[in-house]
This record gives C-alpha cells, structure tokens and sequence, in this order.
C-alpha cells in the first residue's frame, strides 16, 4: 500500500470519527455540569459531562496501550537478543569466509 494511499485511509477513518467526538461534546444534553465525586475522598471536580466521558475514554484508551506495551515486552526482548545472534553468526560467517579466501 502506497504512502499516499495510508494516508487518505487515515484521514477518512479520522475525520468522521473527529467530527463525532466534536458533536457529542456540543451536543447540549452533554454540556450539563455533573459532579464527579472521587470515593473516599471528599474530593469534587464539577465539570461538563462531556469532558468528563471524553476525558474517562482518553485514560482508559492510555492504560489499555500500556498494557499492551508491557505485554509485548518479553516478546520485543526476544526479538533483539535473536537479531543480536544473527548479527554475531553473520560476523563469524564473513570472517571465517575471508580466512578461506586467503588460502
């Protein structure tokens, strides 16, 4: 797939989702102000309730691609100690080539 190609396939997933995003918060049943009350603590953050879902939303979108990171870890660890291996057969294969080209 061309660069072009990925790029107006981005822009025509993110615009309509974007423009989505913008009406629900303008929407004025969303723009009410809601109390978010923190348990236990006495903490209140008054706030529109569109920001508040918005806001819900982007931190969980946040920590599901944390967990995700962290699960994919080991398997990006593996990943460079087998390229690392390559790298090093590779270098014994040439250099061991070389000393019998010499011959």
């Amino acid at each position: 797939m061309s660069r072009a190609l990925r790029r107006l396939l981005r822009l025509v997933i993110a615009i309509p989702l974007l423009l989505l995003l913008v009406l629900f918060a303008l929407t004025p049943g969303n723009r009410a102000a809601v109390p978010l009350g923190l348990w236990p603590t006495d903490i209140v953050w008054v706030a529109p309730l569109s920001i508040i879902v918005l806001a819900a939303a982007a931190l969980f979108f946040f920590l599901g691609a944390l967990v995700v990171w962290l699960a994919s870890l080991g398997q990006r660890l593996r990943a460079r100690r087998a390229e690392r291996r390559v790298r090093t057969l590779e270098a014994q294969l040439a250099g061991s080539s070389k000393k019998e080209v010499l011959f």
